[in-house]
This record gives structure tokens, sequence and C-alpha cells, in this order.
């Protein structure tokens, strides 16, 4: 079996869930071709393990200081080098396709009449799931960016619905807790507006990883509290794996990690963006995080000093989708998919939230 994986790289999460299925894949010796579009090669870091992949520009979404900025998404879209490279994707050589929200290779998998499946959280907000601005615009654009025949949605609890537990055990094991560490990783949001929310909280100590100017450098230089880190697969993790908790963005595989380790969590989702608010107000509903609508030091502070972590224990999802694929149950999906949802979520564990599935 020869299959094509095509992964939406806007943000790193779809990424981070790549490696993980990377990794599934290798160890059941498959034949993959990675496929990612919505960022430019040279903005992509640690690649190397997805061999000589293909890249697109695909379709992606343009923010300024924590906002979507429709206009500009708009004017940044080419459709018509889209379409061409919809087109001209040749599907010939594979078997299989499986799309993570990736629109050219999903999209050129149902012209050539190939088996597509989808993996990802966006296909979770098909079904009754906590939803912030739903709106018939929002479900359509979930429902026809990346199509496929079978959908695996993921999320942090199912809900009652047809859902499959994150792909969360990509980093280390919890190294011990150092209880003033904080990561910070909010890509979405301007490095001046960050120092701003972390500068006056002294007693703890933030890691924040990004990209930064000179300029950033030098003014933080003397706030020994704050340390930039640059962006490192490796590095984060080892931060994250010690940190007692976590502030970012709203987007959805982080989240999870830091549930798998039992960091605690504190969201802002990027404005206009319907999956990271809806993503914030699921964290709080479930009792797994806290979520601010702008950089507010105020929850910040409460966050600091009042919030827990809670742990969930997910099982290798990642291997499961694998084995599932291999024993060829995507052949009668929606039964199949079922008891895939059914005996992963009956491995799922929580040594602080009873009764959490």
């Amino acid at each position: 079996m020869k299959i094509l994986y095509g992964v939406q790289a806007t943000g790193n999460g779809h990424i981070t869930r790549a490696r993980a299925m990377n990794k599934a894949f290798k160890d059941k010796q498959l034949d993959v071709d990675f496929l990612f579009s919505g960022r430019a090669r040279p903005n992509m870091f640690d690649m190397e393990e997805f061999g000589g992949f293909k890249c697109y520009q695909g379709l992606t979404f343009v923010t300024h200081s924590g906002s979507v900025m429709p206009y500009a998404s708009f004017k940044k879209s080419n459709l018509r080098q889209l379409y061409r490279d919809i087109s001209d994707l040749d599907l010939s050589e594979y078997d299989l396709i499986i799309t993570d929200f990736e629109p050219i290779c999903a999209w050129a998998g149902r012209a050539q009449h190939k088996k597509t499946i989808a993996i990802g959280h966006q296909y979770a907000f098909e079904h009754d799931i906590p939803k912030a601005d739903d709106s018939l615009m929002a479900r359509l654009f979930m429902q026809y960016f990346a199509p496929a025949e079978i959908k695996l949605g993921l999320h942090w609890h199912h809900f009652n619905q047809l859902i499959l537990p994150p792909i969360a055990q990509t980093h280390t094991e919890a190294l011990e807790t150092i209880d003033n560490k904080i990561v910070v990783y909010l890509g979405f949001e301007s490095p001046e507006d960050i120092m701003r929310l972390i500068a006056p909280f002294k007693h703890y100590n933030f890691y924040v990883y990004g990209d930064f100017s000179k300029s950033i450098i030098d003014s933080t230089r003397e706030l020994r509290h704050i340390n930039l880190c640059p962006l490192s697969r490796e590095g984060f993790k080892k931060d994250l794996a010690s940190s007692n908790g976590v502030i970012s963005n709203a987007g959805f595989e982080l989240s999870s990690e830091a549930i798998h380790l039992g960091k605690k969590i504190l969201v802002k989702p990027l404005t206009g963006q319907m999956e990271q608010r809806s993503n914030a107000k699921a964290l709080e509903q479930l009792g797994l995080g806290l979520s601010m609508q702008s950089l507010d030091q105020t929850i910040l502070a409460h966050w600091l000093s009042n919030f827990e972590g809670k742990r969930i224990i997910y099982p290798d999802v990642a291997a499961a989708i694998v084995d599932w694929i291999i024993s060829g149950h995507t052949g009668c999906p929606e039964k199949s998919a079922q008891a895939l949802s059914a005996s992963l979520w009956n491995k799922v564990e929580s040594t602080t939230i009873k009764n959490f599935v």
C-alpha cells in the first residue's frame, strides 16, 4: 500500500500530529509520501523526518495582533494556483489519500476517485460538540475545505459523538515539574503585547517561544524572568514537559499535549477564528483550562495563582488508526469507525477527573 498524506501547515499543530502518524507508519513499514500546504518551505523547521516532501502554497489566513484579517487573507489566496495544483497533482501511484485538513490532496483525491480518509480536529465540528460563533458559513467551510469520504474527527472528549481521542503522545513523559516555570507560545500575537502581558509577574520564569527582532531581544535583556527561545521542536518538548503550565493560542494539538502531560492551560483564541474560539469554550466546559479573549493580566494572575492542571492519559491513537487502515476496516466506514472510537475511549484514563469519559 502506498499512501499520500496531506498536512495543513498554517500552524504547527497539524505538523505535530503528522509526526506522530509518521512514526506509526514507519513502525508498520508503510510507504508514505507527505504533502504540506499553507506555509512556505523555508518557514518550516525540523522537517527532516518527512524526507523529500511536496510543498504547495495552498490556502491559509493572514493574522495581525491576534486577529484573523479576512480581506488580507482573501487577497493572499491564489485560487487560480490552487485549482492548477489540484488539477496537476497526479495520484495514480497511490492506493490511499489521507488529509489532515489539507485541501489540495483532498480535492485531487475526489477528482481522481481515490479512497480518501480525513484525520483531524476540524472534522469533529461536523458533530454536536461545543461551538462558538457557529454559522452556516463556518459549517460549510469545515465540511468542504478538505473533503473526504471517511472522516475521523479528534477531540478531548467524545461528547457522545463518533469522535476519536486526540493524537497526543508526541512529547516525552513529564519531567519533574518546576512550579514557577511557564511556557508561552502565542504565535499569532505581537511580541510586544506578549512582553507587556508577562513582564509584571516576576515570581515566575517564562519561556517564550517565537521569532524575535533585535529590539525585542534588547528590551527584555534586563528581565531575568523572561527567557526568549527560538523555535525548536526538541527544546519546546523539554520545556513543556518540565513546566507547570502553558499559555498559548487555542490551537488543538498543543492543548492536547499539555492535557496529556497534566499541565495547566491558559488560551487566548485567535479573534475571528471559529475553531479556536470553540476550543476555548470546550476547554472551560470540560474543566481543562481557562481562556481570555484578550491578553489580560487579571486573568493571567488568577490562572497563575489558582488554577491546577488536569491530566488525561490518552492511548496511542496514531498507532490504532494505522492498524485500522492496515486491517482494511475502511471498507465499512461508519460501523468500523464506531468500533475504533469505542475501543480508544475505553483506554482513556484520568488521575485528576473522576468519570471523565
